[in-house]
C-alpha cells in the first residue's frame, strides 16, 4: 500500500504542490526532531505559501534515526498516519504535518507510539474526518510503508535534520543559534536562484 500524493520507487517522497514543478524544495525531517519542529512552525506556512504560488513543490523525506538514539517507535507511527492524511489530500497532509510538531513531545517521551494521541491531534484537521482515515490509522495500514520512507532516507545520504535543498543546493532554515531563520531571509535565499 502506498498512499496518494506520493512519488519517486516506492511512494517514499511525500509532495506537496504541483505534480509538473520546475523547482523542487526537498525538506529532509524527523518528526521526533526539535530542529524540525522549530523549521516547521517558523517557515512551514511560508513554505506552503511559495508551493501554492508556484515558486516550487514540497518534496518531504522522512526519517525515523530519533526512534533508535532516544527509543520508541513515535516517528515511524506518526509517519503512517501521515501517509493517511496523505490520502486525503496534499493541504490535510501538510496540516498534520503542522499539528504534529506544534504538539511535538520532548525527545525522550515516545507520545506518539500512541495511536489515540495521534486522532486527537489529526482532530485538529477537519479534511481527517473521515472513517477512511481513521480506520487506516487504527490498521496501521501505512506501517510498512513508513519503514520503506525511513529506509529511503537512510540511503539518501542526508545524515541530520532538518536538511533542505532547493534542486540539489543546501538552504539555510536554522540559524547558528538553532532557531527557524526568518520568512523574509528563507525567501530571499530561495528566490535568489
Amino acid at each position: 500500500m502506498i498512499p496518494a500524493n506520493t512519488r519517486g520507487p516506492g511512494g517514499t517522497v511525500v509532495r506537496y504542490g504541483d505534480s509538473d514543478a520546475a523547482r523542487v524544495l526537498s525538506v529532509y525531517a524527523d518528526l521526533r526532531c526539535p530542529f524540525c519542529k522549530r523549521m516547521e512552525l517558523g517557515l512551514g506556512a511560508v513554505m506552503e505559501r511559495a508551493a501554492d504560488e508556484g515558486s516550487f513543490a514540497i518534496d518531504h523525506h522522512f526519517g525515523t534515526f530519533i526512534d533508535a538514539s532516544a527509543g520508541g517507535s513515535g516517528s515511524l507511527e506518526a509517519l503512517a498516519v501521515l501517509g493517511a492524511a496523505a490520502d486525503e489530500g496534499q493541504k490535510p497532509f501538510l496540516h498534520l504535518l503542522r499539528a504534529l510538531y506544534a504538539d511535538q513531545p520532548s525527545e525522550e517521551v515516545d507520545a506518539f507510539s500512541d495511536r489515540a494521541n495521534l486522532l486527537r491531534l489529526a482532530d485538529e484537521v477537519e479534511a481527517l474526518h473521515t472513517d477512511a482515515f481513521r480506520q487506516k490509522v487504527s490498521e496501521r495500514t501505512y506501517l510498512p510503508w513508513a519503514a520503506q520512507v525511513s529506509a529511503a532516507f537512510e540511503e539518501s545520504g542526508v545524515r541530520s535534520t532538518p536538511t533542505v535543498l532547493l534542486d540539489g543546493a543546501p538552504v539555510t532554515v536554522i540559524s547558528p543559534m538553532g532557531y527557524a531563520v526568518t520568512p523574509e531571509a528563507f525567501l530571499a535565499e530561495v528566490g535568489s536562484r
